[in-house]
């Protein structure tokens, strides 16, 4: 691109290319010529990336794309946004199609944006947006449940944040007897344990126990969730066991993605669900103090142990 360029010298060159489309009679045949070839060169360095960018949002437009008299284009929803006036030269937008534009769109393929993270893909442009919305290579976001973490990233990425970041207990193994305490647990209705990390079958697994409340019944759910796709999750299953004094409560079920949340898991109610009155019981029945040990095992679907 020359310097100095952008988005805004690329529409400029869109503007130049409309006025010489009008046929201007006080040039001569050479001089019309001499002009197209210029815009012609300037296109060539101009970033297709950046004709195709809404100057708004800075997002790539997809079709259909609007322009105002003059030439000025943007993407549908910040069309909306402007209550249908455009931006730069507060005029009515109206429903003027920049149909060369969106030739241009047509023409191209180009690489899915999720391309340093493995996927190779090569997609139409108008293509291009939904594939990436579903590209089992888009980066994960932090499956720590403690905060609203904003960190995205690759398996080994996130892994190497929740050690070093939120100091998880990592594990390895695919059995395990976890025990969860909490003092004056009479008083905390919504509360979330450390996440714990397990490593089996050379994948990665979280498991989750919070306390909140179903209707007006205080209860503590404990699940699994697995650090990849739904499909790759689906070769999986667990169980998982509380008890004391003679009585337990058992779970089996396969780990959701953590492309699912775990609030979303968790008000869908799919993992051990421990009303609050039992798991004191389980705990020594004096009502205060919570101790709850939880076991559970992991194993793949066609596993016969």
């Amino acid at each position: 691109m020359a310097p100095g360029g952008g988005v805004s010298s690329c529409k400029e060159l869109v503007e130049s290319w409309q006025k010489i489309s009008r046929f201007d009679t006080t040039k001569t045949h050479d001089e019309l010529e001499k002009s197209i070839t210029c815009i012609g060169e300037k296109f060539q360095k101009c970033s297709i990336h950046e004709m195709l960018e809404c100057p708004i949002c800075k997002r790539s437009m997809y079709p259909p794309f609007y322009q105002c008299p003059n030439g000025h284009t943007l993407c549908t929803n910040c069309k909306i946004e402007a209550q249908n006036c455009c931006p730069t030269y507060q005029v009515e937008l109206g429903n003027i199609r920049c149909l060369a534009l969106e030739k241009v769109g047509e023409s191209l393929e180009l690489p899915c944006r999720h391309q340093n993270l493995g996927c190779h893909k090569i997609l139409p442009y108008h293509r291009k947006l939904k594939h990436e919305r579903r590209c089992k290579f888009r980066p994960y976001h932090c499956p720590y449940a403690g905060s609203e973490c904003s960190i995205k990233g690759d398996i080994p990425t996130l892994m190497l944040h929740l050690k070093e970041d939120h100091k998880v207990d990592m594990h390895t193994g695919c059995t395990f007897n976890h025990r969860y305490v909490k003092s004056n647990a009479q008083q905390v209705d919504n509360a979330i344990w450390m996440l714990t990390v397990f490593d089996c079958f050379g994948r990665q697994f979280v498991l989750h126990f919070e306390a909140f409340s179903l209707g007006m019944t205080p209860v503590y759910i404990a699940f699994l969730r697995f650090m990849g796709e739904d499909n790759e999750a689906k070769m999986f299953n667990y169980s998982l066991e509380v008890g004391g004094f003679g009585r337990k409560l058992t779970w089996q079920g396969v780990p959701r993605s953590i492309r699912d949340s775990h609030r979303k898991i968790r008000d869908c109610q799919d993992g051990l669900i421990i009303p609050r009155s039992l798991a004191f019981f389980f705990s020594g029945g004096n009502g205060e103090e919570l101790t709850l040990k939880v076991i559970g095992r992991i194993w793949k679907e066609h596993s016969t142990s």
